[in-house]
């Protein structure tokens, strides 16, 4: 280690980009913050995808412009990843297509048959605390089935993206439970993986064992001596259990005690709360997650909050910043005109081929 105060850093895989930040813990500073823009792969189907190198290109750039002597100093790293992706893996790790995203709506179809399976929604809520929805891991893999056989034929693992990161950094997998919880497949009463909802999203093979084995928040394993070295960070480098980007949210904004509420307004708007006991909806209307401190993390997440703002902007040939402008040029109530702006599908409420309305056009407007 070289000379100085240890640092921490926190590494964010988001949908729209990679950050960086480097953190002093004895004088809570904050010392150095990086990004790297990430391109989403976008089909008429719903599907939206990335390619897990990018995100490690995107992981090489942002430590690439830190100082060297502040790259130096880190002692830990933790990485917080969007939810729900699946990077399929063959037997040596290797990707084995694109990484399907928490907002691709392709996989709708593949929801229902892995409920009925298990006798419908209900019963799916009884077994493991949620239903499958669009968005969750689950539906992905059947949906690789028909429409990639011939990865579906090598999967030997399966990563969520922040577990990528993970095993990218140390050589080694595994899951916590805060992500776990949104596959799909994890009991989160128990904190374990369901047989049930295993057995049915995938009758034809022992899922179990393309699954990581699931670690306690406080799990620390070492970094690749030569990931250290490409890096420029020191060899003693320890990797922490990380977490889904709302779990680690939860703890950034002290929502690891009963009583507070938290509310994220990104690429999705979520809003969630700890409970030290689980807490499921008989009807599915939250995703009754765990949290990555060993609690539980009840949660609401809609899928178009600010990629609504960018995508307007988009449409209407404005740069994002230059929205305020424009809404303080026109009357309030834009004369009644409304936007529903279901642009990615909807998750709540559940309408995973929901459509952009725009409501109220006159000749006028």
């Amino acid at each position: 280690m070289h000379d100085g105060q240890a640092l921490v850093a926190g590494l964010d895989l988001g949908t729209q980009s990679v950050k960086l930040v480097v953190y002093d813990p004895a004088s809570r500073e904050v010392l150095a913050t990086q990004g790297r823009a990430l391109d989403l792969i976008a089909g008429a189907d719903g599907s939206r995808e990335q390619h897990p190198a990018d995100w490690l290109d995107a992981i090489r750039g942002c430590f690439a412009a830190l100082d060297p002597a502040l790259r130096g100093r880190i002692a830990a790293l933790g990485v917080s990843g969007q939810q729900h992706g699946f990077v399929p893996l063959d037997a040596q790790g290797a990707v084995l297509a694109p990484a399907k995203l928490w907002c691709d709506t392709s996989t709708s179809a593949q929801c229902g048959p892995i409920m009925d399976a298990v006798g419908g929604a209900a019963a799916c809520i009884a077994q493991a605390g949620n239903p499958i929805l669009a968005g969750y891991t689950a539906s992905k893999l059947p949906w690789t089935k028909a429409h990639r056989p011939e990865v579906y034929a090598r999967l030997a693992a399966i990563a969520l993206p922040h577990d990528y990161i993970n095993l990218w950094l140390t050589g080694q997998r595994w899951m916590e439970h805060g992500d776990a919880s949104g596959t799909g497949w994890l009991d989160v009463r128990t904190r374990t993986w369901s047989p049930a909802l295993l057995r049915a999203t995938a009758p034809d093979r022992d899922l179990a064992a393309c699954l990581p084995p699931l670690v306690e928040p406080d799990a620390l394993v070492p970094v690749l001596p030569a990931i250290a070295e490409e890096l420029g960070l020191s060899p003693d480098v320890r990797v922490s259990a990380g977490g889904g980007d709302n779990m680690m949210a939860a703890i950034g904004t002290g929502c690891v005690a009963p009583g507070r509420l938290a509310m994220s307004l990104g690429t999705s708007g979520t809003l969630f709360a700890y409970s030290d006991v689980p807490v499921v909806s008989d009807t599915g209307a939250w995703a009754a997650f765990c949290d990555s401190t060993g609690g539980w993390l009840p949660l609401i997440c809609t899928m178009n909050c600010t990629v609504a703002t960018e995508q307007v902007a988009r449409m209407f040939g404005f740069a994002t910043r230059e929205g305020d402008a424009h809404i303080d040029a026109t009357p309030p109530g834009a004369g009644g005109l409304t936007l529903l702006p279901f642009l990615n599908g909807e998750r709540t409420p559940d309408l995973p081929l929901g459509r952009g309305v725009l409501a109220g056009l006159t000749p006028q407007t």
